[in-house]
C-alpha cells in the first residue's frame, strides 16, 4: 500500500499547478487597468467637448445682431393683480386713441359695437358710435349693395377692403388686426407700450430702406409703421393731458380689453370660488374632527386568552 502511494506522488498526479493562478490574476489586473484608462480618456474627451461647445455658444451669442433688440420692461398695470380689474376710464380714453389714430390703418374686426356697452360706453353712446359708420349691406330688392348707418350688432369696419389694398397703401407692410394683438405678442401690453414709445434714431451701422423706421423693440429693428403717437396729438374728452406715454398707456389698456373682454368676469368667478372653497374646506375639517375624534382617541387593547389548566 505504501509503495502504491509513493508511485502516485512521484508521478505528479497529486501535485498542484500554481502557474495557472498568477496567469489569471495577471490577466484580470491588465483588464482592470485598461478600464481605468478608458474611463479617464472618455472623461477627458467629454470635458474638452463641453468646453469647446460652451466657447462656440459664447462666440455665437457675442456676434449676433439681435443684441440691438430690447426686451420690453414690465409696467405696473392696474389689472395685473389677482383681484384687480380693468381701468375703465383708461379703456374709454384708449378707444378714443384707437378711433382717431389707429383706426386709419388697423382693423378691429372681431369686436362689435355692442361689446362696448358696460365696458367703455353706455348703450346710447355705443349706438351713436355705431351710427357714425356707414356699413356696406345688401343686396336690396333690386340686387344692389347699399350703405346704411351702423348698428350695435355690426363689427368695427376695416380701413381697407382687402390685404392687397392695405399693403399697397403702406409700402408693402400689412397692418395687423388689433383685436388680439396683446395676446398674440410676447410681452402683451408691455410690448405694445414699448413699441409705441420706443422709436429712435438707428445706431451706427444700421441701414434702413425707404419707408422703414427704427424701433429697438421690434424684431429686427426695422419697422414699416411710422411713429403714431406724439404729445397732444388728440384731445381727450375728459380733459386728461394727452402726453405720448398717456396715449400709449390708454390704448394698451383698451387693446388688452379687446383681447380678454372676460377678464373682470373671470376674476369675479375666481373670488367666488375662493370663498366657497374656503367655506367648504372649513366645514369638512370640522365635520371630520367632530365625527372621527371619538374613534381616533380610542385605545384598542388585545388581551391574550387566559391559560386553561
Amino acid at each position: 500500500m505504501a509503495a502504491t502511494v509513493g508511485r502516485i506522488c512521484r508521478s505528479g498526479l497529486l501535485k498542484t499547478k500554481p502557474s495557472h493562478i498568477p496567469l489569471q490574476v495577471s490577466t484580470f489586473s491588465t483588464a482592470k487597468g485598461w478600464s481605468r484608462g478608458r474611463k479617464a480618456f472618455y472623461a477627458t474627451c467629454g470635458v474638452v467637448a463641453g468646453g469647446a461647445g460652451a466657447l462656440l455658444f459664447a462666440l455665437d451669442q457675442s456676434i449676433k445682431a439681435e443684441d440691438l433688440e430690447l426686451h420690453p420692461p414690465k409696467n405696473p398695470w392696474t389689472h395685473n393683480g389677482w383681484f384687480d380689474s380693468y381701468d375703465h376710464a383708461s379703456m374709454r380714453r384708449g378707444y378714443e386713441v384707437y378711433k382717431q389714430v389707429c383706426a386709419a390703418c388697423h382693423s378691429l374686426r372681431f369686436i362689435a359695437y355692442r361689446n362696448l356697452i358696460g365696458a367703455t360706453h353706455t348703450e346710447e353712446e355705443a349706438k351713436a358710435e355705431a351710427e357714425e359708420q356707414m356699413i356696406l349691406d345688401g343686396p336690396d330688392d333690386t340686387g344692389n349693395m347699399f350703405k346704411r348707418p351702423g348698428k350695435l350688432s355690426d363689427y368695427f369696419p376695416s380701413p381697407y377692403p382687402n390685404e392687397e389694398a392695405a399693403r399697397a397703401a403702406n409700402n408693402g407692410a400689412y397692418p395687423p388686426d388689433l383685436s388680439y394683438i396683446t395676446a398674440a405678442r410676447h410681452g402683451g401690453e408691455d410690448y405694445v407700450f414699448a413699441l409705441l414709445t420706443g422709436y429712435c434714431d438707428p445706431p451706427a451701422g444700421v441701414v434702413l430702406r425707404e419707408g422703414q423706421y427704427y424701433n429697438p423693440y421690434f424684431p429686427g429693428g426695422a419697422i414699416g409703421m411710422a411713429q403714431a403717437l406724439y404729445n397732444e396729438i388728440i384731445e381727450y374728452t375728459d380733459g386728461t393731458p394727452a402726453t405720448q406715454s398717456q396715449l400709449a398707456k390708454d390704448v394698451c389698456a383698451f387693446l388688452k380689453w379687446t383681447a380678454e373682454p372676460e377678464h373682470d368676469t373671470r376674476k369675479k368667478m375666481y373670488m367666488k370660488v375662493l370663498v366657497v372653497s374656503a367655506t367648504l374646506i372649513g366645514m369638512t375639517v370640522y365635520w371630520k374632527r367632530h365625527k372621527w375624534i371619538s374613534l381616533k382617541s380610542r385605545k384598542i387593547a388585545f388581551k391574550p386568552p387566559s391559560s386553561q389548566e
